[in-house]
């Protein structure tokens, strides 16, 4: 965290998935580096895997903070867009998504893979279009897909070969005729709200 931090602008935000086996750790350590955390959001699994030991509640949601870089420099939102997303009132922390659908793992697996949906609402919450977003941890570079889609650009750093390779083999198959655009649609179904104008 320390180094994203180093190469960050100052007015940029940064946002890290969890689940409760690390997210209190990491909520403890931004301040301490001098990050300010905005949000922690509460992600809820439409579907959730189910629990086969039936012996204690369902896992059924991820946790995201969202930090900006400095506590008294002001960050990107666009509120409006978050709020035309939600029935015109304001978006709350808690996101009821699905998790990964089977088609976004046809080029190939992750085991942490993230949906497309929630990556994609992230981007459009806190960058602008032709932005530079950086993903440490690609894994299969789900950021990525959903940076091109949506008009930004994408650095991915992975230490494992097999990952990086599937990330190439997803963004091929996103230059196949008429896969952005369904990938498009994709995230605002799954958002259930109407395509809204992306121009920001």
């Amino acid at each position: 965290m320390t180094a994203v931090r180093e190469r960050m602008a100052d007015n940029a935000t940064i946002w890290i998935s969890g689940t409760h086996h690390n997210i209190f750790t990491l909520g403890q350590l931004l301040p301490e580096l001098g990050f300010k955390i905005l949000n922690v959001i509460t992600w809820e699994k439409t579907n959730p895997p189910p629990n086969f030991s039936c012996r204690f509640f369902t896992h059924s949601t991820e946790f995201v903070i969202w930090a900006r870089k400095y506590p008294k420099i002001p960050h990107y939102f666009d509120y409006e867009l978050m709020k035309k997303l939600n029935d015109d009132k304001q978006m709350k922390d808690v996101w009821r998504l699905p998790a990964v659908a089977k088609w976004e793992k046809s080029c190939g697996k992750h085991p942490t893979q993230k949906p497309l949906a929630l990556l994609a609402q992230i981007i459009l919450a806190s960058t602008k279009k032709d932005d530079i977003i950086l993903d440490p941890f690609a894994g299969s570079s789900t950021t990525g897909i959903a940076s091109n889609v949506l008009g930004r650009n994408f650095i991915g750093i992975d230490r494992e070969n097999e990952y990086l390779q599937l990330g190439q083999k997803r963004y091929e198959d996103l230059q196949n005729e008429g896969r952005k655009e369904f990938f498009r649609q994709h995230f605002y179904r799954l958002l259930n709200k109407e395509k809204v104008d992306e121009a920001s």
